[in-house]
């Protein structure tokens, strides 16, 4: 019997990266994971049988955050997704996984409002009203888990509007978290840095090297470094952890 065996979650962003190894870990501890998705579907597909073949139980849900609709749609596949494994629609867990990031670095003076209203709408409106509308599904004793990044402890110019998207999600965790208090569900922030996520750039060498240098341990991390963090904190172990600002860097901010 896992530490989540009962639970139910979802995990948005979940097709690949940190998502896909939160979801995978939170299914090894014996939650139904609902496995979220933008675009490709047969990623997600593949999370979901990496977490069966490992005996675990999971589901999809389609929707891009940060348009119109997203939560309405969201919502109708997890809830119908939730009612047909388990006969109900509560919500044990949330992952505020899903962000956009940019394509390129961009200088503060090259910033397009449209890029601004994009990255905003994905990181910080989206996490907001997912998690409204989810706290009708989400018990008591809930959990609700923000993925922040390390870069709104740091100044990097060409990540501003990222940052300061990462820094809105950070003050959703902070003021959930006393509101929440009464019924014991409990709010964090987890904030990776440098983690190889499968992104093409990490297969350059020298990237690699660079950025590894970076850390405490002169590695980049691995997704499955912040999954375990995550999952953690989604157990009954972590119930005294709310509002919570939990640095998975690998040391990046230590200077």
């Amino acid at each position: 019997m896992g530490k989540l065996s009962g639970k139910t979650a979802l995990v948005t962003g979940s097709s690949r990266g940190i998502g896909r190894a939160t979801a995978v870990a939170l299914a090894r501890e014996g939650a139904l994971v609902a496995v979220h998705y933008a675009r490709n579907e047969q990623a997600a597909k593949e999370t979901v049988q990496l977490i069966e073949k490992d005996g675990g139980r999971a589901l999809t849900v389609h929707a891009e955050l940060g348009v119109p609709g997203d939560i309405d749609q969201l919502f109708r596949g997890l809830e119908d997704g939730l009612k047909q494994h388990t006969g109900r629609t509560t919500l044990d867990i949330l992952v505020n996984n899903a962000a956009a990031s940019t394509s390129s670095p961009l200088a503060p003076e090259d910033v397009s409002v449209e890029e601004f209203d994009r990255m905003f709408a994905a990181n910080a409106k989206a996490p907001f009203f997912v998690t409204q509308r989810a706290l009708g599904l989400i018990p008591d004793g809930g959990r609700i888990i923000n993925m922040s990044s390390a870069l709104t402890r740091v100044a990097n110019p060409s990540q501003v509007v990222y940052s300061m998207s990462k820094g809105a999600i950070e003050q959703l965790t902070l003021h959930l978290a006393r509101h929440l208090a009464p019924r014991e569900i409990t709010v964090n922030t987890v904030a990776p840095g440098v983690t190889d996520n499968g992104q093409e750039f990490w297969k350059i060498p020298e990237v690699r090297e660079q950025m590894s240098r970076t850390t405490a341990f002169k590695r980049l991390g691995a997704p499955q470094d912040i999954a375990t963090v995550v999952a953690f904190i989604a157990t009954d172990e972590a119930r005294w952890i709310t509002g919570a600002f939990i640095d998975t860097s690998g040391g990046t901010l230590l200077g």
